[in-house]
């Protein structure tokens, strides 16, 4: 099956092409359909070559739906599905109010559980830094939210008079020697950190037996040297939105 599969960020908005459990051809638009409507259009023509069979779609900007929609019915020809609560995702929710658990989430839990199994620990690192858990039956139990590097980053430079808005990635000292290098560097170690306590303490029910998988933009970029056993899935969420639509899908 071949599809296009769309996550909807906060920050930015990533396409890519779901072809018989591979991902491929992944592009990401900062600012998403709001900000460059004619670039997702253009994407998803790119992305399309050769033909699909549908689009999939996690959104957690419920205000752009609809965009999402027109432009793939005049882009395509088709309706996108969205993902929900209601989708086949290939695991039960144990969870209060299913309805509130994001599309992406759900993502993460549907791919990670077709890719490595369960128990399982997702870490996302998106705008918000997220874990999602999976115990053994396989159901999905809950997990936690906390700000994103983003957020970070962007919060600093726009509460402070004197700090500057930083652009994270590549190297970084053992000391900051400037006020760029120290805010880089509070980043990468210190969410290091956070990550490391929060998947300790998700542990402890299942007796430190889950896998762990991290995802997103930052991920590489923080786990390096974190000596953390858990393996890196850059096209993890994508991936899941493509198990889903074989799955059924939901609009």
């Amino acid at each position: 099956m071949r599809l296009i599969c769309v996550d909807v960020g906060n920050t930015s908005t990533a396409l890519g092409l779901y072809e018989d459990g591979e991902v491929s051809r992944v592009a990401h638009i900062r600012g998403g359909i709001r900000v460059n409507p004619e670039a997702c259009s253009d994407l998803m023509r790119l992305i399309a070559e050769g033909g699909v069979e549908g689009v999939s779609v996690a959104s957690v900007v419920p205000g752009v739906n609809a965009a999402w929609r027109r432009l793939t019915r005049e882009t395509l020809g088709c309706a996108p599905r969205f993902v929900t609560h209601e989708s086949p995702l290939g695991f039960t929710l144990d969870y209060p109010h299913p309805e509130r658990i994001g599309a992406d989430r759900l993502a993460d839990a549907a791919g990670g559980l077709a890719r490595y199994g369960a128990p399982l620990i997702v870490v996302d690192f998106g705008t918000a830094l997220n874990f999602e858990v999976l115990d053994a039956r396989p159901a999905y139990v809950g997990g936690v939210i906390t700000p994103g590097l983003p957020l970070m980053t962007t919060y600093l430079h726009e509460k402070t008079a004197l700090l500057p808005e930083v652009t994270l990635g590549g190297e970084t000292p053992p000391i900051g020697k400037s006020t760029e290098e120290a805010i880089a560097l509070g980043a990468r170690v210190g969410y290091r950190g956070i990550v490391r306590e929060l998947v300790a303490h998700l542990q402890r029910p299942f007796g430190g037996a889950a896998k762990v998988v991290a995802t997103g933009g930052y991920a590489a970029w923080v786990l390096e040297g974190a000596d953390l056993d858990c393996a890196l899935d850059p096209t993890l969420t994508l991936f899941g939105l493509g198990v889903i639509f074989e799955k059924g899908g939901s609009d």
